[in-house]
């Protein structure tokens, strides 16, 4: 991406106005489906492999937060960084861990300008880069994405647990 200007841009369009139109609508998928995990199952996965229910789903609240952490900050080191996972063992605490996280992010992308947006952003550990791109692009892929991914596993954890899944971009087989 190059550093546009306001006056290149269709009419001078922000970059949560042009890269991010859909925020919305992905927030309000993702609460959808965070509001249909039901209390009670916390350890259920369906592989050993896999996330527990109550991991997976309090993964997806918490997720929005990396995206105001890509904005605030120029990197992100595993070796000096100390991640803590939130605990949100109900979905009354997920949603609104959930609501808090994507209220912040919505902030913070709406406060973006295209030279924030457009500066670099590294994901290392120690000397080992593991990533390095603009922050426009990994929003949509560190951030975004990454909520649609694991929303999409989610459902089918509550798939397998019979429960109905909410449409995301349009009416699902559930709601037909």
């Amino acid at each position: 991406m190059t550093n546009p200007t306001a006056a290149t841009l269709p009419g001078n369009a922000t970059p949560a106005q042009l890269l991010y139109p859909d925020l919305d609508q992905e927030f309000a998928s993702t609460r959808k489906m965070l509001a249909c995990v039901p209390d009670g199952n916390n350890d259920w996965k369906p592989h050993d492999k896999s996330f527990t229910l109550d991991r997976l789903a309090t993964h997806v609240a918490e997720l929005p937060a990396f995206a105001t952490l890509i904005l605030m900050s120029s990197e992100l080191d595993w070796a000096t960084f100390k991640y803590e996972a939130k605990s949100a063992p109900t979905t009354a605490q997920r949603l609104v861990l959930f609501d808090n996280q994507s209220a912040q992010m919505k902030t913070a992308i709406e406060g973006a300008d295209w030279a924030a947006v457009s500066e670099f952003w590294t994901v290392r550990s120690g000397d080992q880069i593991m990533i390095k791109a603009q922050k426009a692009t990994l929003l949509r892929t560190m951030v975004l994405s990454h909520i649609a991914h694991h929303r999409a596993q989610l459902g089918v954890y509550l798939r397998e647990l019979g429960i109905a899944i909410p449409g995301m971009y349009g009416p699902s087989a559930d709601e037909m």
